[in-house]
């Protein structure tokens, strides 16, 4: 039985509030506060006691109360909660930010204010909008409907019944391409290397030696920014029986512990340059802030080769992590193995980065051998022998008696085995009968042999 009550300082006090304590379905005492009038107040515990008597008995759901009354809080404050969940489950801060303030413009953009409002049509007529006016291109279309969709997938069940995104339509990325990369050849990698070298200028705080050695270590390791920013001296070891490049979970782009193997010639720099750094000082010093396409860039130019053709742009991460994949697969290493050095879970993935040109293609159909008769093949050509059938008229004899001479002598045979049929003057192909020419011996003539017609079978 709920009782009702007002708390103790205000006990005797006009216009104080009362307060009903009862019993869940649970077991559980609970305390709800109720109105100033105690009339209204007790027909609320009366409320109350028969819900808790409903649920107990298992005719209200309570998932269902539960689900009523997250329609009540706002968006804002599952956003809010939304990000609290992704920094705890590790996720770098860039995602996070970029992730949080996508879902936030779409909200705001529709009006959406509490879980009822979410709503496919609503969400795609803003990403419609800023389709329309070139705002974002396909990817960041895919890119924003990732992000509704991981925060009402994080919604449900226990704040929303179901996730109303599921199986929303997503746009082909193929036939929208905003940045489309090239990969370098080695013979303009090697170019770019001796650029930096010998330009004697600081570009992004990077002098030319380091800049070589930043693409130098990028095209032979295809690791990315931020995973080139982490390394230090203690990235490496070197000793081992098979050397190797550890990137720890926390600065690889899928959140794994990777251990690459070193090229041989990316070694030769490595055991001259470590011994120079300290253990925790790091190669690439915060490359992932630095505006590397502009290092590319301008090395580039300083040697007359293009930033930008028709086959696209030629930044950091084409000038490296493009170009490694690119030269893994031109270069005879599978697909598969080429998708575990790049790190991608998909070979779809990996295939975007192989950039094959005409002139790879051209070469390796040089490769394919062309079809040619050998004289082998010629001497083993079986010889081709014509049998004329020919029928003088019908009614004639229904077994005629056959002569032969030897099939590879001059002499031409002629048979009339379907003249009783009646099929007039026509060439029948005619075949040996299997079990006589099997006790053929080698050397022997065909002559004596029956024949039978393959168009009526007869002998």
């Amino acid at each position: 039985m709920a009782s009702i009550f007002k708390l103790g300082k205000y006990k005797g006090r006009k216009g104080a509030v009362y307060h009903i304590e009862y019993v869940d379905h649970r077991g559980k005492t609970r305390r709800k506060k109720g109105f100033s009038d105690k009339g209204l107040t007790s027909q609320l515990a009366a409320k109350i006691e028969r819900e808790v008597m409903l649920r107990r008995e298992g005719l209200i759901d309570p998932k269902q109360d539960q689900l009523a009354a997250q329609q009540t809080v706002s968006l804002a404050e599952h956003l809010a909660e939304f990000k609290k969940s992704l920094g705890q489950k590790g996720s770098t801060t860039n995602h996070v930010k970029k992730t949080v303030n996508r879902v936030s413009r779409v909200i705001n953009d529709a009006g959406m204010e509490s879980i009822g409002d979410i709503e496919p049509e609503s969400v795609e007529e803003v990403l419609q909008e800023m389709l329309v006016t070139d705002e974002i291109g396909h990817r960041t279309y895919n890119h924003y409907l990732q992000a509704m969709d991981s925060f009402c997938r994080w919604m449900t069940p226990k704040r929303m019944a179901f996730n109303p995104l599921t199986g929303i339509h997503r746009l082909n990325t193929e036939v929208d391409v905003r940045r489309k990369r090239r990969a370098l050849s080695p013979q303009e990698m090697a170019r770019l290397l001796e650029s930096a070298r010998g330009s004697g200028k600081v570009i992004e705080c990077f002098d030319g030696e380091l800049r070589a050695r930043l693409y130098f270590t990028s095209f032979l390791t295809g690791l990315r920014r931020r995973e080139l920013g982490s390394l230090t001296p203690q990235s490496f070891d070197l000793d081992a029986k098979l050397p190797v490049i550890v990137v720890e979970a926390a600065c690889s782009k899928h959140r794994k512990k990777d251990t690459l193997p070193i090229h041989s010639e990316l070694m030769v720099l490595l055991r001259k340059w470590l011994p120079t750094l300290k253990a925790d000082e790091h190669l690439f010093p915060r490359i992932e802030r630095r505006r590397s396409w502009r290092m590319v860039r301008r090395d580039l130019e300083r040697i007359g080769i293009p930033y930008e053709n028709e086959e696209g742009v030629a930044d950091f991460h084409a000038a490296g992590r493009h170009s490694y994949v690119t030269g893994l697969l031109l270069n005879g290493v599978g697909l598969v193995q080429a998708k575990e050095l790049a790190r991608h879970s998909d070979v779809k993935m990996t295939m975007r980065y192989a950039h094959v040109g005409l002139a790879e293609q051209a070469r390796s159909l040089e490769s394919l051998p062309a079809p040619s008769r050998s004289q082998k093949a010629e001497d083993e050509t079986p010889v081709s022998v014509s049998v004329s059938v020919s029928v003088s008229k019908p009614g004639g004899s229904a077994c005629p008696d056959v002569t032969s001479s030897d099939m590879n002598g001059p002499d031409q045979k002629h048979l009339n085995p379907c003249e009783s049929r009646g099929l007039g003057v026509v060439s029948h192909r005619l075949s040996s009968d299997g079990n006589d020419c099997q006790k053929r011996r080698e050397g022997d003539s065909l002559t004596g042999h029956l024949m039978r017609c393959l168009v009526c079978g007869r002998r």
